[in-house]
This record gives structure tokens, sequence and C-alpha cells, in this order.
């Protein structure tokens, strides 16, 4: 009976994705599920709704504005159960009329972009099975984790050099700076003009693996230690 009660509580680890588009989407289901196979941890990933209308399909992906974030966040809050709510937004480009975007600290990217995630945890008064993530700045940051992969998946191996030197002036690919002109997935399509996100982005982080990019990027290793902690204590309750 106790080894029974214990799989149903294993089985109960569960994460509600709110993410930005389809490559988001497939990040979750292609690279990160598989990395907690056997584990007991199941993610659940859905699309921020960018328009809902009332006869015919939903618009999906991008982030336009607050107003329509917050409510996606509310219906997974209310369905959620004993699952925790997250989600996965880049931070670059991110609306200002997010909570905590015009408020932000002259300080590291690190502490700008977790003053942003706890107001707007803040926002919805900081329930305990909510956890607001932002890629930071954005999910191409990721791609720079091994700077060999994203060369072999263009076929461009004679691009590797010049696309290592980019990494070489920042101590993480997360400090990668926002700036229009030079934020990762403007400096990746400079270098790399056949680049298309939703193609590539998932199978170069395939490439890369998950435990490569938490080594890189100590924000993504942070909220993946926060969804863990979460998962176990759940387990244990």
């Amino acid at each position: 009976m106790g080894k029974e009660c214990a799989g149903r509580k294993a089985m109960n680890k569960r994460i509600l994705l709110l993410v930005e588009g389809h490559t988001e989407e497939r990040f979750v289901k292609d690279v990160l599920q598989p990395d907690y196979e056997g584990r007991g941890i199941y993610f659940y990933p859905t699309i921020l709704v960018t328009k809902r209308v009332k006869d015919g399909p939903n618009f999906k992906g991008g982030v336009t504005n607050f107003a329509k974030f917050k409510d996606d966040v509310h219906r997974l809050l209310n369905s959620a159960g004993d699952a925790l709510v997250t989600t996965m937004l880049d931070y670059y480009a991110l609306p200002n009329d997010f909570p905590g975007m015009s408020t932000r600290p002259s300080a590291s990217a690190m502490a700008r972009v977790n003053h942003v995630e706890n107001a707007i945890a803040g926002y919805f008064g900081s329930p305990s099975n909510f956890l607001p993530f932002l890629a930071l700045h954005e999910f191409e940051a990721w791609l720079f984790s091994s700077p060999s992969e994203l060369p072999k998946v263009m076929t461009e191996k004679e691009k590797e050099s010049e696309f290592a030197t980019i990494i070489k002036e920042f101590s993480s690919p997360e400090e990668i700076n926002e700036r229009p002109e030079s934020a990762p997935s403007k400096r990746i399509k400079s270098l790399f003009p056949a680049y298309s996100k939703t193609v590539h982005g998932p199978l170069v982080t395939q490439h890369i693996g998950v435990q490569q990019i938490r080594q890189s990027c100590r924000h993504f290793d942070d909220w993946l230690m926060k969804l863990e902690s979460y998962a176990a204590a759940g387990a244990s309750a």
C-alpha cells in the first residue's frame, strides 16, 4: 500500500508551462522532458494565446502585452490543482507593461531579470505553485552553450570559429546583450541568414543537451533547480 501511494505521488509531479511559441513548446517536449525521463517530473507546455476568437481557432505565439499573458496565467492557476505553473518567455523585448519592467534596477542582467520575475509573481499574489521564468536574454542565448552545434546543424562548419568568438566576449551566453542590433537572435541571424528559430532552435538545443545548457547558463539552471525542489517537496508531502 505504501509503495502504491508513493507511486501515485511521484506521478503527480506535474509542471504546467506557459510558453511563448512553438519553438519553446518543442524544446519542452523534445529536449527538456526526455532529460527528466524516469525522474517522475512531467512537463505540460501551453502556448500563450495572443488573440481569442469566438468562432474559429485562437491565435497563438508571441507576447504582445501583459493583459493576454495575465489571462492565460489565471486560467492555468485555476486548473493547476497540485501542479506547479511556470513560464518560458524571452526577457528580450518583453512588453513594457509587464510588472517590474519600468522599475528595473541599474544592475546586472541577472538582477534585472530576477526583479521582473519577482514582480510578475507578486502581481498574482506570489502563490507557492507559481514560478515565473524569463529566458535571459532570449531562447537563442542557449544556442551559444556549445558553439560547435549551430554551425553543424546549419551545415556551415566554416563559421564555427567566428560564432565561437561572439561568446568569448561574455562570461556566459545569458550575458549576450538585449539591444535590438546585438541580441543573441540578431547575432545568429547576421552570421547564419538561413537560421529559423522554429526549425533550427529546438534541433540545436537537442544536440547541445540540457546539462550543457545548465552548465553555461546559471539563470536557466537556477530555474530547473527550483522546479526540481518543488517536485521533491510535493513527493515527500
